[in-house]
């Protein structure tokens, strides 16, 4: 069990040197499930008593308002979920669903919060994430709400290729209706803009797989909103 704290990105990405007492800690007091997709790792309104790692696959973030729910943004293993949650209120504000077959690591919270405050460059690497996050929640506003529905479209492209697959091919994880939701479009404009897309050369599409043809037009779509 050391070696997998050890060895887990939990640790490694934040560059902290752990003690061995403190792996030992880590090790003793977490557990490792799996979800597959369509699973439900978060629920919005639980109570929430464990910090959560995304070990392996792919999850959405989403929350129900006041009509309807709203995906937020898709995130990759390997990273924290729910920290925010977690470290506030303790009941869970959105819920998280796996996108793909995924691996999950419950950290009790306690034992979370004794790491933080013995190794500071722990704690600061959560911090700067906390950060980051939250820098990214502002931007994707900005974005989401100034520009039309093809620039839209264009930012989530570039976010599977560039960000969540790293590929210029890849299979779409989320329903044309789903992106849609996403940017808060209707499956008939994504549908179309798709469309577009596809006799501009920009993208070939077959079923839900997607390969990028011209990525520089697909950046300047992006650009111009």
């Amino acid at each position: 069990m050391n070696n997998e704290c050890a060895d887990c990105a939990c640790v490694l990405r934040s560059s902290a040197s752990m003690k061995d007492c403190q792996l030992a800690m880590l090790s003793g007091n977490h557990a490792v499930v799996k979800f597959r997709k369509g699973d439900a790792i978060i629920k919005q309104g639980v109570f929430s008593t464990n910090v959560i790692f995304l070990r392996k696959g792919m999850a959405r973030i989403h929350i129900t308002g006041p009509s309807r729910e709203q995906i937020v943004k898709l995130v990759k293993a390997p990273t924290y979920l729910g920290l925010p949650t977690t470290f506030g209120d303790k009941i869970n504000q959105y819920s998280v669903t796996a996108v793909l077959d995924s691996e999950i690591c419950f950290i009790d919270l306690e034992v979370f919060k004794k790491l933080l405050e013995e190794n500071r460059e722990f704690s600061s690497y959560i911090l700067m994430e906390l950060c980051k996050s939250e820098l990214e929640a502002y931007r994707r506003c900005a974005s989401r709400t100034q520009k039309q529905i093809k620039g839209n479209l264009a930012d989530v492209l570039l976010e599977f290729s560039e960000n969540l697959f790293e590929a210029e091919q890849f299979t779409l994880p989320l329903s044309q209706s789903e992106i849609g939701n996403w940017v808060d479009a209707g499956r008939e404009s994504i549908n179309r803009a798709l469309s577009e897309f596809i006799q501009d050369g920009i993208i070939q599409m077959e079923g839900r797989q997607v390969r990028i043809i011209d990525k520089k037009m697909l950046k300047m779509i992006s650009q111009n909103g």
